[in-house]
């Protein structure tokens, strides 16, 4: 028999980790940080149910924190065997997760000159040394080449398009016959820069992400609302402030930016990417053209600098993005993290917020209890390094940047499978669109259930 334990992402997006068991072996199927509310945050702290030493592999969808932000940390706790991942994501967690410790020793160094902190002292959860001991643990191949990693579990990647190197992971499950599919995180068809999300012809139990399963992404296109927030601001004499993940959303910007520049429907400005991660990521987009759609590609081969402006500006030190309070505008800059749950973008909200002005522009989901979410509830002020800002500055959103999938989109990557899975279970979604994916694939007459958080699943046999 096999089964899996929902050890995160289970009722909420974030902290993706699945323990995935057959004959005596044991494999996590990603490793992601919690984020978002306190009491989610907490359970970063919690050891795993089981001792990191006994596992026999990990798996990675894709490098984002909340599906890899957890490995430095098991990695202290003693697992030293394989972690598994496409070239991509390989590349990117070599970035993400030093860069990951980096801001939370950081965080726990101004915490502790600050005072702002209960803890005395407030430790980070991990150290750069560990992140780095869990990057040299990583181990990769392409995309639809099966790979036997454990006796009797071939596991196979599949394009997923979410971000660079982002994978459904396949596992065939050689005794029991069954074929055990993880969508990680969907991306949306059409979209820039990469191909489209790979469809998947069977399986008997899958794990789909549920993000926007309650939601469907406006028609309208994403850039106008970009050209229209940038050119206020421009008009203001404002800065936009663009908190972004570092790795996927940056560049879409970038790309985006770029294009509206090259069609005169915004200014030219000062565009300043004030993350040191995003600023080697981007290079990194740009290195795999086995990723890249028609368009993308085209612009490589043609020698375009498809991922930057006229007067895009790679901010790298402190002192640097510290001199960017000084720039009065019109500007733009894009800084991490997304959902402004720390790095540099909390210096620049502390300074921009109070300025109506400036306009603070979100282009992701922003999850319950994150500074994002409770902006764009409309809250007048927000505590930011242990003190209270005025929000006097434009606060906006643009969800058609967002590289989910929603439900229409869902649903259409799984239209795919030539037969139904004997089992769907949903993960990765608030309550309300997990029980609204749930509705909509049981329409179908699929079986479909949402586990619980800690809650362990025994997968159906092949009939």
């Amino acid at each position: 028999m096999a089964s899996l334990h929902f050890l995160g992402a289970a009722g909420t997006v974030t902290g993706s980790k699945f323990l995935l068991e057959h004959d005596g072996r044991k494999v996590l199927v990603d490793c992601g940080l919690f984020q978002g509310q306190k009491e989610l945050r907490q359970r970063n702290w919690q050891p795993l149910p089981l001792p990191p030493s006994s596992l026999d592999a990990i798996v990675l969808t894709h490098a984002h924190i909340d599906h890899t932000g957890g490995l430095p940390r098991v990695v202290r706790e003693g697992y030293d065997g394989p972690v598994y991942a496409t070239p991509g994501t390989r590349d990117l967690a070599a970035l993400l997760l030093p860069d990951s410790a980096h801001l939370q020793e950081e965080e726990a160094r101004y915490a502790n000159k600050e005072g702002f902190s209960k803890h005395r002292p407030a430790l980070p959860l991990y150290t750069v040394s560990d992140a780095e001991r869990a990057v040299g643990l990583l181990e990769t191949f392409g995309y639809e080449r099966p790979k036997e990693i454990l006796p009797g579990i071939t596991l196979t990647f599949y394009r997923a398009g979410h971000i660079l190197g982002s994978a459904v992971c396949v596992f065939d499950l050689k005794s029991t016959r069954q074929r055990v599919v993880f969508s990680g995180d969907l991306g949306r068809y059409h979209a820039p820069i990469l191909r489209d999300p790979q469809s998947v012809s069977s399986a008997t139990t899958l794990v789909v992400e549920s993000t926007y399963g309650d939601r469907q992404h406006k028609v309208t296109r994403p850039m106008d609302a970009l050209a229209e927030a940038v050119t206020g601001a421009f008009e203001r004499g404002g800065v936009v402030v663009i908190p972004a993940f570092a790795i996927g959303r940056t560049q879409e910007l970038l790309y985006h930016l770029r294009q509206l520049e090259d069609e005169k429907r915004i200014p030219v400005v000062d565009v300043f990417v004030d993350s040191p991660m995003a600023c080697d990521a981007t290079p990194i987009y740009l290195a795999h053209p086995e990723e890249h759609d028609l368009v993308m590609k085209s612009l490589v081969e043609r020698g375009a600098s498809p991922l930057a402006t006229r007067r895009t500006k790679f901010v790298t030190s402190p002192n640097e993005s510290k001199r960017l309070n000084m720039h009065e505008g019109p500007a733009v800059i894009i800084s991490a993290s997304g959902m402004a749950t720390g790095g540099r973008v909390l210096h620049h909200l502390k300074h921009r917020l109070p300025d109506p002005r400036n306009t603070v522009l979100f282009v992701g989901y922003q999850s319950v209890g994150s500074r994002g979410r409770r902006l764009l509830d409309g809250e007048k002020e927000l505590r930011i390094h242990g003190q209270m800002v005025p929000v006097a500055a434009e606060v906006r959103s643009v969800s058609g940047f967002s590289a989910h999938a929603d439900w229409t989109e869902t649903m259409r990557w799984m239209e795919g499978f030539e037969s139904p899975p004997r089992q769907t279970l949903l993960v990765h979604g608030e309550p309300e669109a997990l029980e609204a994916l749930r509705q909509r694939v049981r329409a179908k007459g699929w079986k479909a259930y949402v586990p619980g958080y800690l809650e362990k699943v025994e997968l159906e046999l092949v009939a």
